[in-house]
């Protein structure tokens, strides 16, 4: 067969099987040539550029982003929520949607899901979540203390109870605030059964659910009481801390900043956090950008949820590098 000869019978069998949608064996059967060689013959089809596939992302998709994204942060998974505008609120909606519906699709049976107490995009991820009918037998368990003022705690406990509910799960909190006064304090309620049996659970999860936060604390957090005071937010940021993933802070290379003030905080510590299967961090917009390139260096995420402004901006910090 002459190359032009083959040319042509690669032609239409590429036009067979692309525009006319028939299958490879009616096409074979039609042409009289072995299915093998009209597979082989639609590779080289477009090897020779017969056959040029592009794939027409739907606007607010993308493919591309996330997987530069992870890539570049040797991440296990990236999504991008589309929005329009970068703003928090705007933002926040955005993300916990995107993140609802990849919980939705990816939860396991008898997974231990991990999830913070304090965080208002997760809070829109459980309010933009559909019931799962599916039996999972999974447990929610609240990663940082849950106690705090009472108006903000019924945040704390919505995000675990509905949660649950929703999973058709069971739902453990951790009956102790986030912050306490002491060392000694915090030595304390550890000790306490109830808290015991939550915190040993910290080390059988295989999914977690966090936010990213800032140094300065959002206001959920601020309003539950559990932040620490001017000084002491001071005092972390002159240690090196740019965020924080359950009141565990770290610095922009993602180093643990460690001082006498991590010995006052009930959660996961980053080393737990880290050992998960699946720890899934839910943030974005342009105040927490430098917290979420930290946590990403430090690897204390492996699946990252962002919206397509912040994703751009941790592109372009590693460009700039």
């Amino acid at each position: 067969m002459t190359q032009l000869e083959e040319l042509r019978l690669m032609a239409k069998i590429a036009h067979l099987y692309y525009e006319l949608q028939m299958k490879q064996a009616d096409i074979a059967e039609q042409l009289d040539v072995s299915q093998a060689s009209i597979s082989r013959l639609l590779k080289r089809a477009e090897e020779e550029k017969i056959v040029r596939i592009t794939v027409s992302m739907p606007a607010g998709v993308y493919a591309d982003l996330e997987e530069e994204l992870r890539v570049a942060f040797d991440l296990k998974e990236v999504i991008i929520a589309h929005c329009m505008q970068d703003d928090d609120e705007y933002i926040q909606r955005a993300i916990g949607a995107a993140a609802a519906y990849y919980l939705e699709n990816t939860l396991k049976k008898n997974e231990i899901i991990g999830i913070s107490s304090w965080s208002s995009t997760l809070l829109q991820m459980v309010d933009a979540m559909h019931p799962i009918s599916r039996k999972l037998d999974a447990q929610v368990v609240q990663i940082l203390g849950g106690l705090g003022n009472p108006e903000a705690a019924l945040h704390a406990n919505r995000l675990n109870e509905r949660l649950s509910r929703l999973i058709n799960g069971s739902a453990r909190f951790l009956l102790a605030p986030g912050v306490v006064g002491s060392m000694e304090a915090r030595q304390i309620l550890l000790e306490d059964p109830y808290v015991k049996a939550v915190v040993d659970l910290f080390d059988d999860m295989t999914l977690a659910l966090v936010g990213i936060g800032g140094v300065e604390p959002s206001k959920m957090l601020a309003s539950s009481g559990n932040i620490f005071s001017t000084d002491e937010l001071e005092f972390l940021k002159n240690a090196g801390a740019v965020g924080d993933i359950c009141l565990q802070f770290f610095d922009a290379s993602g180093k643990p900043v460690r001082t006498a003030l991590t010995d006052r905080v009930i959660a996961i510590s980053l080393d737990q956090l880290r050992r998960v299967e699946r720890t899934v961090g839910l943030a974005g917009g342009q105040r927490k950008t430098t917290a979420i390139r930290g946590a990403l260096e430090g690897k204390w995420i492996n699946v990252l949820i962002t919206d397509r402004f912040t994703a751009e901006r941790l592109l372009q910090g590693i460009a700039h590098e």
